[in-house]
């Protein structure tokens, strides 16, 4: 019988890991201007952000974090899913991150899943992509087909908060967007999220590059059509992915995100009543979904 693989063990916790959540934020100001700005402008562009929502070396202890996961994920079959050549994403549990309470419990992170999802939100996929050196354009595309609530109410049903752990730079193939795109709803979408080739040049013409510096917090539509661009750079440009759903959304039947009952326990109870995700004894290591999306990046 084949022995299976226990996911890479939980970071060490420091003292100064375990030190209130407040020493970790930049500014832990969320008041209602903000909030409300960052909802229109959510709406209309499809991706707002928070700049240095965080310091610097706590997106650090989170991009050792995430090469810890990503080197134990790449050592098994199915631990990472090629998003083309040189991409990869790797979903993980949220005891593999230090600072997931930080991030899950960060005012505007809460105060805008509120705004946009409702009070009952739920956090539905922890997980990061890589872009190493010599990754390639990607097709524009979304993450996955328009729910019917956003076709017919026009409503978005979740939101993906991405931190980047390095300083984005120009030859690192920084993430492109296309403003305004999450409402774009066509019958000629290959699988409900590429849109043909033919279109490509009204998302060049709109498209914006991101370079966000360590600390930032970004949140989009997943329906808002983007690419990853071209790695020219030798380093790699790890982002990490905090997915959120409203009540029924339905994106938790993608990821398998679960945690342990001493985790479980030691939550707070903020962030228990947003975790719809199993209690376990013990944490399987995640073999990660085979979606379309893998075939249409291209062989990874």
């Amino acid at each position: 019988m084949t022995e299976t693989k226990k996911p890479a063990p939980a970071p060490v916790e420091t003292s100064q890991d375990r030190a209130p959540a407040t020493a970790a934020w930049r500014d832990a100001r969320a008041d209602k201007a903000d909030v409300t700005a960052a909802f229109q402008e959510l709406y209309r562009e499809g991706i707002t952000a928070r700049r240095g929502a965080f310091h610097a070396a706590w997106a650090d202890r989170m991009g050792e974090d995430i090469d810890a996961a990503f080197q134990e994920a790449r050592s098994r079959p199915g631990g990472a899913v090629g998003r083309g050549p040189n991409r990869y994403y790797v979903e993980i549990h949220p005891e593999q991150m230090r600072g997931f309470v930080d991030l899950v419990t960060h005012p505007w992170v809460t105060a805008l899943c509120e705004a946009v999802l409702g009070p009952r939100y739920e956090i539905v996929e922890l997980g990061f992509d890589v872009p190493l050196a010599g990754a390639v354009d990607q097709p524009w595309h979304r993450d996955f087909p328009m729910p019917e609530e956003t076709r017919e109410h026009r409503r978005l049903t979740s939101l993906a908060f991405n931190l980047t752990a390095v300083d984005t730079e120009p030859d690192m193939g920084p993430f492109e967007i296309a403003p305004g795109t999450q409402w774009d709803d066509d019958a000629s979408f290959e699988h409900g999220m590429f849109p043909p080739k033919d279109a490509y040049p009204r998302y060049r013409e709109r498209a914006v590059r991101k370079y966000p510096r360590r600390g930032d917090i970004s949140a989009r539509s997943a329906l808002t059509i983007h690419r990853g661009t071209a790695n020219r750079s030798t380093e790699a440009r790890p982002v990490l992915v905090l997915g959120v759903d409203a009540p029924g959304a339905g994106n938790a039947a993608r990821h398998d995100m679960a945690v342990t009952r001493g985790y479980w326990e030691g939550l707070p109870p903020q962030v228990r009543e947003h975790l719809p995700c199993p209690v376990v004894d013990e944490l399987r290591p995640i073999t990660q979904k085979h979606t379309i999306e893998g075939l249409v990046m291209g062989d990874a």
